[in-house]
This record gives C-alpha cells, structure tokens and sequence, in this order.
C-alpha cells in the first residue's frame, strides 16, 4: 500500500504530495511542526501536542489553517489511511506561498498544511533502549529562540551528522558557559551520583518537550528527587546515569558520552523505571 499525505485539503499519494516552489517554508523555514507518537493506532498525547503547536504559531504569528477539531479529524484520517498502528504523525504549518520577499504575504494569505504518518519499528527501538545510545557533545549554534518548534533545523541536522560520523545517534549541545542545552532532537537528561534526576529548566534556549513534561509528573507521581537546572559536560562524564525524552525514542538511556561509559556503561535503573512508567502516565486519545 502506498502512503497517503494529506497537503492542504486533499488526501494523495505520498509520491505525487507537492507544495509550491514559493512556499514559505521552502524558501525561508517560515513555518512550524510537531511530532506526536502513534501507539495502537491511536494519537499520544495529542492534547499536549496541540497545545504546543498553537503555541508555536502564535509566536511566529502564523495564522491557524483550521479549527482544532478539524486538524485532529485530519491526523486521525491520515493515520488511518496510512494504516499506521505504532509509529508517527507529522504535522508541518508554513506561512504559505507568496512571492519571495522577506516581509510577510499579505494578510489572508492561506497557510500550508502537510500532515504525514509513518510506522516506526517498536521491536527496533526497545531493542535499542535495552542497549543504551551514544552521544556526542559539540557546541550549540542554533538561533536564540529554539523553544519554538520551527522547520529551521539546519544546526540539528549538521550536528545529528557529525554524531553519527563519531559513532553517537544523538548530539547534545553545549552553549559557550559549557551546560547541556539538549540534544539535537531530544531533551538531555543526567542522573547524579547521589540520584537525583536533574535537566534543564524551560527557556527559550530548549524545546518544551512534551515527552519531558510527562516524564516530569512521572517524577513528581513516584517521589523522585528532581532538580531543574543546567548541568554541565563534566557533570554528565560524572553521571550515575543520562538518558534522552523524546517522542519516537520516549525514555531512551544514554550509555556513553563522548566515549566515555557513563556509570557502568549499561543503561541506568532509573531510565530503565522511567521507560516503563511512561505508557501509564501518558494521555491516549
């Protein structure tokens, strides 16, 4: 069965789905995602993942392309027609096609809606998690407002290929005082020898991750003891434990940074806890 996109208003093959070549999107990243997990066939999360998108457009000013309901009667379908039962759903909003010129289109210019849904290989990935990933550290040279989950993701890209060139699946970058912001798509986590778990507060130097925010009332449900601060390289060389949140990867260990075995370089008890206590504590919808 081919797959099925659905770009502004209609469902088409995935291999004929097609934008202007003036999109906005396409010519200046002017536009926002998200990423929202599939399991069983159904959307996790979606409320939180709403709420973050709409958050998005407003502080690029892009004007919504459809009532709430009505995005999430599209994923639904797009899943459906794709026939996806554990995988992902990608939502893409640009600003639109007009003329290229830096200042935006005029007011009523149609927003761009792409929405894509892919099966992920579950086995794959908890295999993947019984064995820990490696992570490299290189320096953070985003823009200064990362917390919006824009489609401008060159500096990711650039550095997910050098982690992968070293050996890592995943990089965590580092701004010029030497603290972890996150990782290049996942939020970066420590755990510190006297076990306490401890990443980085919210700002607009990390994306507000909603596999984070579930983990946090998780921590907060088991009583763990939870710091919100920035932690350094060498703290997490240091580590009892690090691990990464994201939504295709949920609650992954971290086994090694830069090379060098964290803990005992076998994923961690706490990760291992974490993992598990996701699929209770996140919304199915």
């Amino acid at each position: 069965m081919s797959r099925i996109a659905y770009v502004n208003g209609r469902y088409v093959p995935h291999a004929q789905a097609c934008v202007g070549i003036e999109d906005r999107g396409f010519q200046f990243a002017d536009g926002v995602y998200e990423v929202c997990e599939v399991k069983g066939g159904r959307l996790i999360d979606e409320a939180r993942h709403m709420a973050r998108l709409d958050r998005s457009l407003k502080e690029l000013r892009i004007d919504h392309p459809m009532p709430p309901q009505a995005l999430k009667l599209v994923m639904r379908q797009t899943v459906s027609r794709n026939r996806v039962r554990d995988g992902i759903i990608y939502v893409q909003i640009t600003r639109g096609e007009m003329r290229r010129d830096f200042p935006f289109p005029p007011a009523g210019t149609p927003p761009t809606v792409v929405v894509t849904a892919r099966h992920h290989d579950r086995a794959r990935i908890d295999q993947l998690a019984e064995q820990g990933i490696a992570v490299v550290t290189m320096p953070d040279i985003r823009w200064q407002r990362v917390d919006i989950k824009s489609v401008a993701l060159l500096p990711n890209v650039l550095a997910k290929q050098a982690a992968k060139e070293q050996g890592g699946r995943e990089a965590w970058l580092v701004d010029a005082e030497g603290f972890v912001t996150e990782g290049a798509s996942s939020n970066a986590w420590i755990v510190s020898r006297d076990n306490k778990l401890i990443t980085r507060p919210l700002g607009t130097g990390i994306l507000p991750g909603i596999t984070r925010s579930v983990v946090l009332d998780l921590i907060a449900a088991e009583g763990l003891v939870f710091e919100e601060r920035p932690f350094t390289v060498e703290e997490a060389y240091a580590a009892r434990e690090a691990f990464v949140t994201s939504a295709s990867q949920l609650v992954m260990p971290v086994v090694t940074i830069d090379g060098r075995p964290v803990g005992n370089g076998a994923p961690g008890l706490m990760a291992g806890l974490l993992r598990r206590g996701y699929s209770q504590m996140a919304a199915v919808s």
